[in-house]
């Protein structure tokens, strides 16, 4: 399911969680701070969206643990398709253990879930 949403700062986002409430809960952030957000439910749709909208699509914040294909697929294939491209993972597991796991691998960040709004705008800060 493939959700667009008002654009204001002219950045887009791409959102990719198999939970509903995260998805909205964190598209719902994300407009607030003027964000334009494009939603995926797993690490396959977030790769097709993404070969579809690559060029408008600045970051991707994307769960960890999803079915069908996980976040560390998605991000290997994301990384085929733009090896530019910035890539946020969520999660419950520890920045510890996501860091270990995706060392030198150029991931943009990582986001503890559950992630409130300042969560959110210190990892775009940083990009």
């Amino acid at each position: 399911m493939i959700t667009r949403h008002s654009q204001k700062l002219g950045i887009v986002v791409l959102l990719v969680d198999d939970e509903e409430t995260v998805l909205g809960v964190g598209r719902s952030m994300l407009e607030k701070m003027g964000f334009s957000v494009i939603t995926a439910w797993d690490g396959r749709e977030a790769v097709t969206v993404y070969r579809e909208h690559r060029r408008e699509i600045a970051f991707v914040v994307m769960d960890l643990t999803m079915p069908h294909m996980t976040g560390e697929e998605a991000f290997r294939e994301l990384r085929r398709i733009d090896p530019e491209v910035k890539v946020f993972i969520s999660s419950g597991y520890s920045e510890w253990e996501i860091s270990a796991r995706f060392a030198g691998k150029s991931l943009a960040g990582f986001i503890q879930k559950p992630y409130q709004m300042a969560d959110l705008l210190e990892i775009f800060k940083k990009h």
